[in-house]
């Protein structure tokens, strides 16, 4: 049996390889993509004084600190029997939002985009940012780089700062923002609504008006049929912040909605030797490994998933987008995996949207935003972080310290339905053993549309996975291997 691996897997946040097992025919007969590094905040968050993990677990990632900052601080608020005052709850939305802008700007333009805008089989050194700014001019380029500074800064006028938000906390926010700084935030959000339909343009432009490319997206290679979760309000319309949660079937039709404090009881976990990695399914379909179908508990979160699971965007320009992409790709739900780009985008314009609405809001700048804890228990908080459902669990002893706690981070919701993404792919695409650079990247593509963090995905050990060491000579032979 002939094995093709590549390592390491490229444009993601995190490290990961591929394994691609092939038969004596030269045709795929089954391909992993494996995570082999690990974080561990699940194990050493134990012991804490409960107050501090929303500042600690926005080190497990430096992509998306804002979306467990908030996950966090609402299990804080449950768990300490205190609910955020309307202003608070605002300015927490408010961030969150800004947070996607700068987030979805990245995926698209710097690891997801160039496959398109570039080419899927063009050179490794063009399929970058520099590529695409190449491919699309300068202009753009300083757009690009404009509009993600636009949304951290919002998240730094709010937050405290950029990356490692400080603000949030059990109960409210730290502070209120000033009169000036609103003025502020409303005209960089008018500046990211306007960036949001010139990417949208441009993705009309080089994906939707190129053949090929819509054959791929629509192609056999890249179709994975699942269920789809995510977050939505009272009238199921997408929301990132808060809401309760929707299941949909392989047809779209509502499979379950659940409050996310009985996600335990949607939910299952399961572990591999091979991957520090969790693996969730749905409890009542059931574990039938990496397949699709109504009898495969793999479901999908993140953009696309996201789209699929509502009924509708709430806001006027995001949901003409998000009806034109239906329309233009056959109806819903989508099953294509590369439609998540296309789903990014429009959730970016709802994001760009919605940080206007809040931005305006007469009580953004209120000062009525904190209320004091009254108990110390168990809470739950669950946010659509950019790459989807993120659920934050803690249980606290008397004295207010973290006892226990399990964190399902988007990514690993999505690892199962990756990991079948890039079998499926692999499986379309290579063909009597042949391969090359190109067609590589096109397998990767299909994890790559995810936008997964493996920094996220990984934080609990149980002692019974063996940490494995491989280590190389200069001619990257295979000299010793520590277990």
């Amino acid at each position: 049996m002939k094995k093709i691996t590549i390592d390491p897997v490229t444009r993601l946040e995190g490290h990961g390889k591929i394994e691609i097992f092939l038969d004596d025919a030269g045709n795929v007969q089954n391909a992993y993509l494996q995570v082999p590094e690990l974080r561990g905040f699940e194990k050493f968050c134990i012991g804490r004084k409960a107050e501090e993990m929303p500042q600690l677990t926005t080190r497990i990632c430096g992509v998306c600190p804002v979306a467990h900052h908030m996950a966090s601080a609402k299990a804080l608020d449950q768990a300490f029997g205190v609910e955020a005052p309307p202003a608070a709850k605002r300015l927490r939305e408010l961030m969150f939002n800004a947070y996607y802008i700068y987030d979805h700007i990245l995926h698209f333009y710097f690891l997801g985009g160039p496959d398109f805008i570039v080419g899927p089989k063009a050179p490794a050194s063009d399929r970058n940012v520099i590529g695409v700014i190449n491919k699309l001019g300068l202009e753009i380029g300083k757009d690009v780089i404009k509009h993600r500074a636009y949304g951290q800064k919002i998240t730094a006028i709010i937050g405290g700062k950029a990356t490692h938000p400080v603000c949030a906390l059990p109960g409210g926010m730290s502070k209120p923002i000033t009169d000036k700084e609103q003025q502020e935030i409303e005209e960089m959000a008018e500046s990211c609504v306007e960036f949001a339909k010139l990417s949208l343009g441009v993705f009309e432009k080089v994906v939707l008006g190129n053949e090929e490319f819509m054959k791929l997206i629509k192609s056999n290679a890249y179709n994975l049929e699942t269920y789809y979760m995510g977050m939505v309000d009272e009238k199921n319309k997408v929301n990132f912040y808060d809401g309760k949660i929707r299941v949909v079937n392989q047809s779209g039709k509502e499979y379950l909605r659940f409050n996310p404090g009985d996600y335990f009881d949607v939910v299952e976990e399961r572990v591999e030797e091979w991957t520090y990695s969790k693996l969730p399914y749905l409890k009542n379909v059931g574990w039938r490994g990496y397949v699709d179908g109504s009898e495969s508990g793999i479901y999908r979160v993140g953009p696309l998933a996201r789209l699929n699971a509502s009924e509708s965007m709430a806001t006027p320009l995001a949901q003409q987008e998000y009806l034109r992409m239906y329309e233009t790709l056959g109806g819903k739900p989508l099953h294509s995996t590369l439609a998540y780009h296309w789903a990014r985008l429009v959730e970016l314009l709802y994001a760009a949207e919605r940080t206007l609405e809040l931005s305006r809001d007469p009580e953004i700048t209120s000062t009525d935003i904190r209320r004091f804890p009254t108990k110390s228990g168990e809470g739950v908080g669950v946010v659509e972080a950019a790459r989807g459902t993120l659920i934050h669990h803690y249980k606290l002893d008397e004295e207010g310290l973290i006892k226990d706690v399990n964190l399902i981070v988007a990514t690993t919701n999505n690892y199962p339905a990756i990991c079948t993404s890039v079998k499926t792919a692999a499986s379309g695409l290579i063909k009597n053993g042949m391969v090359d650079d190109g067609l590589l990247n096109m397998v990767e593509m299909a994890f790559r549309a995810y936008d997964p963090c493996f920094a996220c995905a990984t934080h609990l050990i149980d002692g019974r996975n063996a940490l494995v060491i491989n280590i190389y000579d200069r001619e990257k032979h295979l000299v010793r291997t520590i277990t």
